[in-house]
């Protein structure tokens, strides 16, 4: 069981968490998860916390691969509103803040957010693991290689395991020196990954348990899942529960989802699965 302090609100993880995705971009991969800021973001999150997620995950900055890189001012106008506006209608909401500025994660937790996830775990803004420290609140570090405009082309590792772990225990040592006590690591499926590597990662997931620190999978569908099947983002929901199971099975404790809902059911499922020990299975079979 891990405990996170959340901007002075205590978030226990003893069974898995749904971390809900609102965009409000259009240039997100996935259509359905784009929402025009004002009424339309604050509603689908309201929808998701309704629908069961623990966390609301909103982010103005597209990070698919080839995205156009919007300025910290462009994130600001737009996150800043929309967070204001969740805690007022939702007070109790857990909101984090997606974003690789330091500035923005500043100004959205003074604004009423409760974490902050950065896909580039403080390396494209020097000033970001600082800032986590100030806030004292959770930092949602993934592992990603050059930015989302290169990523692509650096998916090579001669042992991605040991390289991701390599990663992860750097990123640790930075937030322990820095003074940021809860960490959550994301190994960042899509990121500098090939369809592959993302299934290898998914197989491995429970390497990094060792290193004691609560685990987020972010594949709701991604690539790995609609290239396989040879599919669109929108036709990637079933391929998508599959992999949740997966990634639970493997260790997740938190699903960064598009699709609450099913989320939610794939934890309840997968929950009491884990709770039959094998001496209860053998006493129902015989």
């Amino acid at each position: 069981m891990f405990t996170l302090n959340c901007n002075g609100r205590p978030m226990a993880i003893d069974e898995p968490l749904v971390m809900g995705v609102v965009n409000i971009t259009d240039d997100s991969f996935y259509a359905g998860s784009r929402y025009a800021a004002g009424k339309a973001a604050v509603d689908a999150a309201l929808q998701m916390l309704s629908d069961g997620a623990a966390i609301i995950d909103v982010g103005a900055q597209s990070t698919r691969p080839q995205s156009r890189l919007q300025p910290a001012a462009h994130e600001l106008e737009t996150v800043i509103p929309f967070i204001a506006a969740l805690t007022a209608a939702k007070p109790d909401a857990v909101i984090s803040i997606d974003t690789f500025y330091a500035d923005v994660a500043y100004r959205a937790v003074k604004a009423g957010a409760s974490m902050v996830n950065d896909v580039s775990a403080g390396n494209m803004d020097a000033d970001m693991i600082a800032a986590v420290a100030e806030l004292k609140v959770p930092f949602i570090a993934m592992h990603m290689k050059g930015t989302p405009q290169t990523m692509q082309q650096l998916s090579h590792y001669n042992h991605l395991p040991a390289e991701i772990m390599d990663y992860f225990i750097e990123v640790i040592e930075k937030c322990t020196a820095a003074g940021v006590n809860d960490v959550v690591l994301d190994p960042g499926f899509g990121f500098a990954k090939t369809t592959a590597q993302n299934f290898e990662l998914l197989r491995g997931l429970s390497s990094f348990k060792m290193l004691g620190k609560p685990l987020l999978a972010g594949v709701s569908r991604k690539s790995m899942i609609y290239k396989t099947l040879s599919v669109s983002p929108e036709e990637a929901l079933n391929g998508t529960t599959v992999l949740h199971t997966m990634a639970l099975l493997n260790g997740a404790n938190i699903l960064r989802v598009h699709d609450v809902k099913p989320a939610v059911e794939c934890i309840k499922l997968v929950s009491a699965y884990n709770r039959t020990s094998d001496r209860k299975l053998h006493d129902f079979l015989f």
